[in-house]
């Protein structure tokens, strides 16, 4: 789990300018302005550049896996799957969207943007020492556009051809000139070893080992309950400036867990070093013990400046039954956040108030002269509360008396045509108005069970179920459910992946992240904006407008977020003297302390 976080947090993106490239080969790339980083640098600022190699890491994952293939839609990958892969281009964490060589030595981008180039570096070996070449970099491509994970055609849509320039040489072509992500897009490409894949089925899960090039490879499994991956000890890339200071584990072991409850208390008893808590009355709580207070725990806070995207009970707009504006609208007020957020977290969080939530990129107030130009068009197929007042969920004094709220809610209730009798609501056919909640994880149940009270005060009959893990993502895939709990998170510089959240193209695609099944012409128009933008002003502009209309159309209830990240670790590991602001590098660039490590042994043996 810890990785395909600090993977997915890694993308992050803030922007200043517009990208000036210029036909000659470069180190890196950054989307606006150029990269921190100089073509002499030695090591990313966030890392310590001598830090020891050795000792393990046991980190801790939910629910279960089936294959080590984490580039599909079939099946469940293990956590730390991606450690065996590599990208073209390597991203930086305290930065906004920049780029620099990994397989790529180094990167060249036509000037009107219509194609970009990478070349190979020549000493670039995959785990049974031969070479990458431009044929494995073009295999990768095809088949991850054509069998892999549909979140992928998506990504890849504007790409053209991919053609070998030499052994070592990749071009890429583009569809489209204005979208200037697109090379940054290509130097993620993860490269897969063609001559491996030979004669298998790349769709089909797989609990094989995967041939890869990256730092990890895996070990030994349990399948469905642990993994683990030794450090790859002549990894051919490990002196590169990307990689100085990181991966420091010999080995890194993943334990799964059932759910949250257990996995906590495994960790109080040792059995796993590193917890990342994202629940808040266990971290007001749940670590009352000698090991905290005695220091061989540490529970510690690390301030971000990641946006915290939109984290919902997101309605299924496949459903009839959601299909009318003023129905969600009327369960947003069913929800009361203050009482819970007191009552349940400590009051430790902060209503989440847009998609873009912690960001310039978030709207506020009324929108502006700039924004109006892309609304207007579109008023007429627009709620016009949404040129009238600034959008603003329901609040209530913590209290527990919401009575204001529920009259409001069922107001709109009855405006859809829904009728209390009997205690019940109905439709005009006498049909109840009845949905189920799902979720993967039983730590949303006291959130849930509230909101599942007011509803039945306003006539719903509504429930909420738990399911493992392989069941809720396969429900997830095909749009199975009435109402989930979900999280679309957001960088600081939204890109082609907003199609995959939004855009009706993805409404009826499995697999695809439009969980909401937004069907919108007004949010497709949007996203051609935001995607094309030429400027940060204007990227944050379609953003705003953006914003607006997801938010006006209630398509979720949303939730809270805080700006930190809360850890708890056992005290073995040194850690550099700076975090980097867009993510949570714990994973590599931590490393063993040996002296803290034989310390806390000692203490264990002697049963403290």
């Amino acid at each position: 789990m810890m990785k395909n976080i600090v993977r997915a947090l890694g993308l992050i993106i803030a922007l200043t300018a517009t990208p000036v490239f210029a036909q000659t080969a470069q180190h890196g790339l950054a989307l606006h302005g150029t990269p921190r980083y100089p073509a002499d640098f030695q090591h990313f600022d966030y890392v310590n550049p001598n830090a020891p190699k050795g000792g393990d890491i046991h980190l801790s994952a939910l629910g279960t896996y089936d294959t080590l293939n984490p580039f599909t839609l079939k099946g469940l990958a293990a956590d730390g799957a991606a450690l065996q892969f590599e990208t073209l281009m390597a991203a930086s964490m305290d930065e906004p969207m920049s780029q620099y060589g990994w397989i790529a030595e180094s990167v060249t981008v036509a000037p009107d943007h219509s194609w970009v180039s990478y070349k190979i570096r020549p000493t670039a070996r995959f785990h049974d020492g031969s070479p990458i070449t431009a044929d494995d970099v073009i295999f990768s491509f095809e088949t991850l556009r054509d069998k892999g994970h549909p979140f992928y055609r998506s990504y890849y849509k504007d790409v053209v051809k991919a053609e070998k320039l030499g052994e070592r040489e990749v071009k890429f072509t583009f569809r489209d000139t204005t979208n200037t992500e697109l090379p940054l897009i290509m130097g993620q490409l993860p490269v897969l070893c063609k001559k491996f894949w030979q004669g298998k089925d790349f769709a089909a899960t797989t609990l094989d080992p995967v041939m890869g090039s990256g730092p990890y490879e895996v070990d030994s499994m349990t399948p469905g309950r642990t993994i683990s991956y030794k450090r790859v000890k002549d990894w051919w890339a490990k002196d590169l400036p990307i990689n100085r200071g990181r991966y420091n584990f010999d080995v890194m072991r993943f334990d799964y867990y059932r759910d949250t409850t257990v996995s906590l208390e495994a960790f109080l008893r040792g059995s796993y070093d590193f917890r990342l808590e994202n629940v808040a009355k266990n971290w007001a709580l749940g670590y009352d013990t000698d090991a905290v207070r005695n220091g061989n725990i540490v529970k510690d806070t690390i301030t971000n400046q990641l946006p915290a995207g939109m984290q919902g009970f997101v309605f299924n707009m496949r459903r009839d039954l959601f299909k009318d504006r003023r129905v969600r609208e009327a369960l947003n007020y069913a929800f009361d956040f203050e009482w819970s957020n007191k009552n349940f977290a400590y009051n430790a969080y902060t209503r989440t108030q847009s998609y873009f939530e912690n960001s310039e990129l978030a709207a506020r107030g009324m929108p502006s002269a700039d924004e109006l130009k892309l609304l207007e068009p579109y008023r007429n197929q627009l709620p016009p509360e949404l040129f009238t007042e600034p959008f603003k969920l329901p609040t209530t004094d913590g209290s527990g008396d919401n009575r204001d709220n529920m009259r409001k809610a069922a107001e709109l209730l009855r405006e859809a045509g829904w009728t209390l009798k009997n205690g019940v609501l109905v439709d005009a056919n006498g049909k109840p108005l009845t949905f189920e909640i799902i979720d993967a994880e039983p730590m949303f149940e006291r959130w849930t069970q509230p909101l599942l009270r007011n509803l039945e005060r306003l006539g719903i009959k509504a429930t909420f179920r738990i399911v493992d893990a392989a069941q809720f993502q396969n429900r997830m895939d095909n749009f199975d459910f009435d109402v989930t709990v979900s999280v679309f998170s957001q960088s600081l510089s939204p890109g082609n992946e907003q199609f995959d959240y939004w855009s009706s193209t993805k409404a009826d695609v499995h697999g695809s992240r439009n969980l909401i099944g937004v069907h919108d012409p007004v949010v497709d128009a949007l996203l051609e904006k935001l995607v094309h933008a030429t400027s940060r002003e204007d990227l944050v502009t379609a953003c705003h407008a953006l914003d607006r209309v997801l938010l006006w159309q209630y398509y979720v209830i949303p939730h809270w977020h805080i700006d930190s990240f809360r850890i708890a670790y056992w005290n073995r590991f040194g850690q550099p003297a700076t975090h980097p602001p867009y993510g949570l590098a714990v994973d590599d660039t931590w490393w063993v302390d040996t002296a803290k490590a034989a310390k806390l042994d000692a203490q264990h043996a002697r049963g403290q």
